[in-house]
């Protein structure tokens, strides 16, 4: 991830982030749901990664799928949330760059994830095509990879329409603005919280990668992963790839 969404997350974001998302039974469950539609299984390893884990949406649903799962992120608080939940689920975290994964498995694993506009984060295309390539070595023979993110490609909001009503509630408002640039797009998140004494503002920025789904579709082809299903759930777009089996 780029230096500073580790530090918009570690700062800002990862403190109020489970709030944001609201409930975890149900968020979890549509992620359990998006695999069954996928018919996402452990086939010869039984192991999965998770990348940008986060609290555990997605950790959770491919633990009780049966899967060994290594959740990553960089984000410590959240790694906390997700600890708490493991319970005797076969999930082991690690705080890390998912950059690094491949140096910290040691088998191929049967699923990669890269969930709710993670890949985003990264620095660069250079980046993606250099995630994708470690993913595809990773994975083993019609392993699958998963990921999800927003096409910030498209259409740009102009004016107010760049501020985002996110999340209230009666003690905080989470408002997003974005500003956009060639190659990314600024996101700025503005937490109001309420005080003995009145509200208070904490702000911080981080960079979006604007990535084309085209572009994230044809590395995939280029590293013998196959796209077998394309779906748009909530303005977000959701791609499963299979990796090639050799002859």
């Amino acid at each position: 991830m780029s230096s500073n969404a580790v530090e918009h997350y570690d700062k800002h974001l990862g403190k109020f982030y489970a709030w944001m998302v609201g409930d975890f039974t149900g968020a979890s469950k549509s992620m359990a749901d998006y695999f069954d539609t996928i018919g996402l299984q452990p086939t010869s390893t039984g192991k999965a990664v998770d990348l940008g884990c986060g609290h555990g949406l997605q950790t959770i649903p491919l633990a009780k799928r049966g899967f060994a799962v290594m959740g990553i992120d960089t984000c410590a608080f959240l790694l906390e949330k997700l600890k708490a939940n493991i319970n005797e689920l076969p999930i082991e975290l690690l705080q890390a760059n998912l950059l690094s994964f491949p140096k910290h498995i040691h088998s191929e694993v049967d699923a990669v994830v890269c969930m709710g506009d993670t890949i985003t984060h990264l620095d660069s295309i250079g980046d993606v095509k250099n995630l994708i390539l470690s993913i595809s070595e990773s994975l083993s023979p019609g392993g699958s990879f998963c990921v999800s993110f927003r096409d910030y490609t498209q259409s740009e909001l102009t004016g107010i329409s760049r501020f985002i009503p996110v999340k209230s509630d009666d003690s905080r408002i989470h408002t997003c603005f974005l500003e956009y640039d060639s190659t990314v797009i600024h996101v700025h998140d503005l937490l109001h919280t309420r005080e003995q004494d009145g509200w208070s503002l904490s702000a911080s920025s981080y960079d979006k990668l604007r990535l084309a789904p085209e572009v994230l579709k044809n590395l995939a082809h280029d590293n013998k992963l196959k796209l077998v299903s394309e779906i748009t759930i909530r303005g977000m777009n959701y791609y499963s790839f299979q990796k090639h089996i050799e002859s």
